[in-house]
């Protein structure tokens, strides 16, 4: 609100400090809806599989957060995503996806992805190449 108002006395342009307030409002907004996701996993107790839940929102601001929540240096057999509890806004979170499923197939697991919409899968299958496939479960 005082940049609104310090542009408006500035500029003597009300417009201006409109669309000022406007953008700081979207950034903030922005900065802190990317705060509001958590992965969470579980290791099987043979220790070959791990199940990653993810949970909120994934867009633009949180996919690089989303892909530091992964351990690609662990062995594992197998990698399941659960991204049922989860919201994929955009292609930037798309593509964050596949490079986690991507990196994770390079390292010799198997991954599944469980709970994926369809226009994500749509968007995702578009993207991905033949050596990053993962297995989708609805």
């Amino acid at each position: 609100m005082l940049a609104t108002v310090i542009c408006v006395v500035a500029t003597h342009n009300l417009a201006i400090g409109v669309l000022v307030g406007v953008l700081l409002s979207g950034i903030f907004f922005a900065a802190k809806i990317a705060q509001i996701f958590r992965v969470t996993s579980t290791l099987s107790e043979d220790g070959t599989e791990r199940i990653y839940h993810v949970k909120g929102q994934l867009f633009f601001a949180s996919a690089e957060n989303f892909t530091a929540a992964f351990d690609f240096k662990e062995v594992l057999e197998r990698v399941v995503i659960n991204v049922t509890q989860a919201h994929i806004w955009d292609i930037s979170s798309v593509s964050a996806l596949d490079m986690v499923v991507l990196k994770f197939r390079r390292e010799g697991a198997e991954v599944e992805i469980r709970g994926l919409t369809w226009p994500a899968r749509q968007s995702s299958t578009s993207l991905r190449s033949t050596t990053s496939r993962a297995r989708w479960k609805s």
